[in-house]
């Protein structure tokens, strides 16, 4: 089948699920409060910052709250275009593999998807939320499909009794989106250094390591996972990586990133993985940052395409800011500031001279860089922002 067949499918199926595609924010929050009272928005945004949290009870109370049949389309139509980025890669890998488990399946959209496509195949959509799994069956019964079930279950307290040829997990495994992760070894550099503590912690706060344990125990000896989440910062990539490599995962495709929109935010999600047991290993883990569009400096092509005449010769605010200070040609620096947190992660910020002009250096061991680069005419402009970020401002 071809992508736009399939393509055309998936629009079909979220249609009949009631979901929408929009592609301004306006349109699509005029929508929300036609359907929804004021009181029910509140309500929701309560839930939504209680789910931030990272607390079991508050994720599973956000998602039975959004199954109801009056909220599922309105607030699942924000995630339209990542249905369709998901559900497309997903249906393209599932192959010869006769049973399939999609773990933290939700209201079973794309489960359902899953089966439609493949009736040969057996489906187990498994999730906490007791009101989003009601809500999944509901559905399947509407569809009329009988290569399906939903079972409510955390894995980590129950184990199902059965096997997977295939299980999916997608945005169900580092649920505490505001972790973190592991720092760097110092500002210098991105890498990580091999400490099992830190490596453990990160397992605990996340609560992946209990989850990949029971997964991995449902895998087949041949069987494959196909993980994708919000994994794109290096901090929480690596020990991301760590953690399937740890439990014999490996890697089957090259991982890729995905772009996509929610209305008219762009998300830089992924990697998405594609991962066999013990035998893969043709392919490695990478632990580099992901390419980014800085360039090299040229003095000749101001990289800020800007009318105004404080605009820097050069600005970079990626990764690839790092190799660019450390490529610059005779450095000397006026003052540089370095700062460790209790914690162990580190901020330094600096400000000197090279044969390319004045600049402004700023990393951390969180994996972000700055590197402006202006005239010596204009260090004072430099000086200012330095005892900004001094200071914290």
């Amino acid at each position: 089948m071809s992508n736009d067949a399939l393509l055309h499918l998936l629009h079909s199926h979220l249609a009949w699920w009631g979901l929408r595609q929009f592609a301004s924010d306006e349109a699509y929050f005029q929508w929300q409060r036609q359907v929804f009272s004021l009181a029910e928005i509140t309500t929701l945004h309560r839930l939504v910052e209680q789910k931030r949290r990272g607390s079991t009870v508050d994720e599973i109370s956000f998602y039975d709250a959004v199954a109801q049949p009056s909220i599922l389309p309105v607030l699942h139509s924000q995630q339209y275009d990542y249905y369709l980025a998901l559900g497309t890669r997903v249906v393209g890998r599932i192959g010869e593999a006769q049973s399939i488990l999609d773990v933290g399946c939700g209201v079973g959209i794309l489960t359902t998807f899953y089966a439609r496509q493949y009736p040969d195949k057996t489906i187990v959509g498994m999730d906490r939320s007791p009101a989003s799994i009601a809500r999944a069956r509901e559905q399947t019964r509407a569809l009329g499909l009988t290569n399906v079930r939903f079972e409510c279950l955390d894995c980590t307290r129950i184990a199902p009794a059965h096997s997977a040829d295939l299980i999916l997990a997608t945005h169900v495994l580092v649920q505490a989106e505001q972790d973190p992760g592991i720092p760097s070894r110092s500002w210098k550099t991105f890498e990580r250094d091999g400490k099992n503590q830190r490596q453990a912690d990160f397992e605990q706060r996340t609560g992946i390591g209990a989850t990949l344990d029971c997964l991995n125990d449902l895998l087949s000896a041949n069987g494959r996972m196909v993980v994708c989440e919000k994994t794109r910062q290096l901090a929480r990539r690596i020990p991301f990586q760590r953690a399937l490599a740890a439990r014999d995962l490996g890697l089957i495709e090259q991982p890729e990133l995905i772009r996509y929109n929610v209305v008219e935010e762009i998300v830089d999600d992924g990697p998405f993985f594609v991962l066999g047991k013990r035998a893969f290993r043709s392919i490695q883990w990478n632990e580099l940052p992901d390419p980014d569009e800085g360039r090299p400096f040229d003095p000749t092509e101001p990289m800020i395409e800007s009318t105004h005449s404080d605009r820097p010769l050069y600005e970079n605010h990626r990764p690839s800011a790092q190799r660019v200070w450390e490529q610059l040609h005779k450095r000397h620096i006026f003052k540089e500031t370095t700062r460790e947190e209790t914690d162990g992660r580190q901020w330094h910020v600096e400000i000197g001279e090279a044969e390319e002009g004045v600049y402004l250096y700023c990393a951390n061991t969180m994996d972000q860089r700055q590197l402006v680069i202006v005239e010596p005419e204009r260090t004072q402009m430099l000086e200012s922002y330095y005892h900004e970020i001094e200071r914290g401002e």
